[in-house]
């Protein structure tokens, strides 16, 4: 056992990659609500991007370290301390046998990710270890991480050369965002004047979505329709006429109005919205959307082989 949990903070669970061709079967994705973070803390222990590592929710995490071993963070939590020393983000670090990792609260941004050599041990379900908690699969016995729970490694894997992010390539953790999105197949609920309108993330969050509340018309009669196929990135006009941003646990299908779908290039970010943050859409047609796409994937390219968004 590599690393055991002394407290796991607000929630922590084993993510590895999104689970993929089974919506129709009402299994969601699932997989780190921040992939590009999640890929660059791998990166940095020389995994494949999608390694099964740990989420942090807000920080306020401690672990131990059962064996000397390399690790690596990337996220909200830009430091963290090593038995009181403080240690970077984005950077190949070593632990001793005994050390102790412990991550604060972050200031901006919600999830940190935790990465060792050869990926964290889990269960696997449905073709990937990532956690899904409501159906209790995947992950570490379907469910967050406890602090009882002690990790082994997936494998065993080389010492990684020690590397440093570059910085131009670290995520960098706001209060404000600005998430590119395409009309839905429900945008006519919507006025024109979204693509003016600053929004903000109230409390209602999760690993299902997040709740933004702005001045948008509430829907007559609660708008309810007949249930769509829905993913990560879409945006519903709820009956509070407040709108909820899907995130990778959410459902497979949906009632309300689809009226925005965050473009795939930006989901990322999605994971770290915080309560209270601000949030501004711009308008992408679908073709843009993938210029964006492939423009965002080619400057990741060298740092990152393998990676898709």
């Amino acid at each position: 056992m590599v690393l055991a949990v002394v407290r796991p903070g607000l929630l922590a669970t084993i993510q590895g990659c999104a689970r993929q061709g089974l919506r129709h079967q009402g299994i969601p994705a699932s997989g780190p609500a921040d992939s590009l973070s999640m890929a660059l803390a791998n990166r940095l222990c020389g995994n494949a991007p999608d390694a099964s590592a740990i989420e942090i929710t807000f920080g306020g995490a401690e672990f131990a370290f059962n064996q000397d071993t390399a690790f690596s963070f990337a996220g909200a939590c830009a430091t963290a301390t090593l038995s009181a020393r403080p240690v970077p983000s984005h950077e190949t670090l070593q632990a001793m046998a005994g050390d102790r990792l412990a991550f604060a609260h972050p200031l901006a941004g919600v999830r940190t990710y935790l990465a060792i050599p050869g990926g964290f041990a889990a269960d696997l379900a449905f073709a990937s270890t990532s956690t899904f908690v409501p159906a209790a699969f995947g992950g570490h016995a379907g469910r967050a991480l406890l602090g009882t729970d002690t990790l082994s490694p997936a494998s065993v894997a080389p010492a990684p050369e020690r590397l440093v992010t570059p910085p131009a390539l670290r995520p960098a953790m706001k209060r404000a965002h600005a998430l590119r999105a395409a009309p839905g197949p429900d945008a006519a609920f919507l006025p024109d004047t979204i693509w003016a309108q600053p929004s903000q993330a109230t409390n209602r969050m999760d690993r299902t979505g997040i709740e933004l509340a702005g001045s948008w018309p509430v829907p007559e009669g609660g708008a309810h329709r007949p249930s769509a196929a829905l993913f990560p990135g879409a945006v519903q006009l709820t009956p509070s006429g407040n709108m909820f941003v899907l995130l990778p646990d959410a459902q497979t299908t949906g009632g309300y109005p689809h009226v925005l779908q965050v473009i795939r290039a930006d989901r990322h970010i999605l994971g770290q919205i915080a309560p209270g943050d601000r949030i501004t859409f711009l308008r992408r047609s679908a073709d843009e959307a993938y210029q964006d796409l492939k423009r965002k994937s080619k400057y990741l390219s060298d740092w990152l082989p393998g990676f898709a968004f």
